[in-house]
């Protein structure tokens, strides 16, 4: 991604003979106090595009993302420790996207260091605590190494900041959803005993209006929790924008839980694994427990409720399914692939499936924007694969559902260099987290608890083909006569989903509506009318 701001521009030594092999020098800043660690990533971008692309020509950030129109090349290599003062060379061609820098065509970069000290660039990007250089202009190849000095560390953000462009009446309203909201820090015994050290289950709590501890009203609950790259930091717009939303009447006072399903490996789904560890049986049998033992909560099924996106979407998705005498009902929007037949497009099941390639050898897509692929599935996962082993959302997947290979790591579903499917490890996938071919299976047993609670919402224009897997899902729900809710929005994407006209949430507020219902089948609260 590119920003706005200064780069620093120095002039390269250079020979008529560039080095056959690429070569970066980068050094830690004498500047800087103590020893680090990390991934060393390197990013080369165009500079006279980039600067272009530009405001006012000026670029202070080199990012690769599939999601940008950036096109930027990336190198890395893992650093053990590196003291301020000393350097490390990099090897441009060894490990890099999309191919190695010297096949880079001759001209003028804009190239900037980074040290991802936590291993976490690829969920969050680069964050606090990542040392960072100048992004320096200079002719490529060179004919020296060229070298580049990790001279600041980004700052960590301030807790309970809002978008730059949320409205003046969310800033208004922050004070006072903070002051109704109470941390959730739990350290679960379960997940405890399977990792050998205390693990902790963290989110929030937003109480609604009125709510008052010595009081006898008890409330329904949402069980919130985000999709891919967020945490328990990235709560503060939805936590304030839920809190003006019940102020104002637009939903129905309950009480929300904000879960933060993010994890070292990526996002942990709220799936028992036999890698992550039970964080569903965690959040079931001891979480859950614990906060209905603190708020007046309803404590019972017909009070909880399940909503999330994308990761999210799959993860209350998989909750409602797997827990149905737990929750009362599922509002899943733009869940990740719910049957495996159509895996953001890709057959896993198919004989010789590749995730790279069709039959007949054309990329698989993976990433789309009004009409137009973005990024395919080879080039999402091998732009992954160099910034680093964990947290992508490829290796998330294989960390939630794949069985454990002889190394103590997930086996992976896919070949990185070729894209073919390993067969086994779809069949555990299959058994294990299929959720269409788990629900079909086992049904009989299912139908008691689960009919009618399923609500799914998707656009049919999926920014990540996801509208594939929800019809499949149902498909079978329909061929067992269940009783589900399917909503496909006519050109909607992953991202604006919930939008109608110039309400963002719009969908959301409806979803709380129908949860209340459930939960208040008697009541006469209605929503109030929204202001001008």
């Amino acid at each position: 991604m590119l920003g706005c701001g200064l780069f620093a521009s120095v002039a390269m030594a250079r020979t008529e003979t560039p080095l056959a092999h690429s070569q970066f020098h980068v050094e830690l800043g004498s500047a800087l106090s103590q020893p680090t660690s990390g991934r060393l990533l390197l990013f080369a971008t165009d500079a006279k595009a980039a600067m272009a692309a530009a405001k006012d020509g000026k670029v202070d950030e080199v990012d690769a993302s599939p999601f940008s129109g950036a096109k930027a090349s990336v190198a890395a290599r893992e650093i053990s420790r590196l003291a301020p003062g000393q350097g490390v060379d990099i090897d441009v061609d060894a490990l890099a996207f999309p191919a190695g820098w010297s096949q880079l065509p001759p001209g003028d970069y804009l190239v900037q260091a980074v040290l991802d000290v936590d291993h976490n660039y690829n969920y969050t990007g680069r964050g606090a605590g990542d040392l960072i250089s100048d992004v320096v202009r200079m002719h490529l190849p060179a004919a020296t190494a060229p070298t580049l000095q990790l001279t600041r560390v980004l700052p960590a953000r301030a807790a309970w900041t809002l978008s730059p462009t949320a409205p003046e009446a969310m800033r208004t309203a922050l004070p006072q959803a903070r002051s109704r909201t109470k941390s959730i820090d739990f350290v679960s015994p379960s997940l405890s005993a399977f990792w050998g050290r205390p693990i902790h289950m963290r989110g929030w709590v937003l109480l609604p209006p009125g709510y008052d501890a010595k009081a006898a009203a008890h409330y329904p609950v949402v069980y919130n929790t985000h999709g891919f790259g967020g945490n328990v930091d990235r709560f503060t717009g939805g936590i304030v924008g839920t809190w003006a939303d019940m102020v104002d009447g637009q939903m129905p006072p309950m009480i929300w839980v904000f879960l933060d399903e993010s994890s070292a490996t990526g996002t942990h789904e709220f799936a028992d694994s036999v890698n992550n560890g039970p964080w569903g049986h965690a959040l079931t049998t001891e979480l859950i427990p614990q906060l209905e033992s603190r708020y007046h909560m309803d404590g019972k099924s017909s009070g909880r409720f399940l909503n999330g996106h994308s990761s999210g979407g799959w993860a209350t998705l998989w909750l409602q399914m797997r827990y149905p005498k737990t929750f009362g009902g599922t509002w899943s929007t733009s869940p990740d692939s719910s049957d495996f037949h159509d895996f953001t497009g890709v057959d896993l099941y198919a004989s010789h499936a590749n995730v790279y390639h069709r039959p007949d050898g054309s990329a698989y897509p993976l990433v789309r924007d009004k009409g137009k692929v973005l990024a395919s599935f080879e080039t999402f996962a091998k732009l992954e694969r160099v910034l680093g082993e964990y947290g992508g959302q490829m290796a998330s997947f294989d960390w939630v559902f794949s069985p454990r290979g002889a190394d103590g790591r997930p086996m992976p579903m896919f070949d990185r260099d070729t894209g073919a499917v390993d067969p086994s490890v779809v069949a555990y996938w299959r058994d294990h987290y299929d959720i269409a071919h788990l629900v079909q299976t086992n049904w009989p047993q299912l139908k008691g608890d689960l009919d009618g609670k399923i609500h799914v919402v998707v656009g049919t224009a999926d920014t990540f083909y996801l509208d594939g897997a929800a019809h499949k899902l149902k498909a079978v729900l329909d061929g067992l006569g269940a009783k589900s809710d399917f909503r496909f929005l006519p050109g909607k994407t992953h991202f604006d989903l919930l939008t109608q006209g110039k309400d963002r949430t719009a969908l959301l507020k409806q979803f709380t509506w129908e949860m209340y219902a459930v939960a208040r089948p008697g009541s006469t609260l209605k929503r109030a009318a929204a202001a001008p």
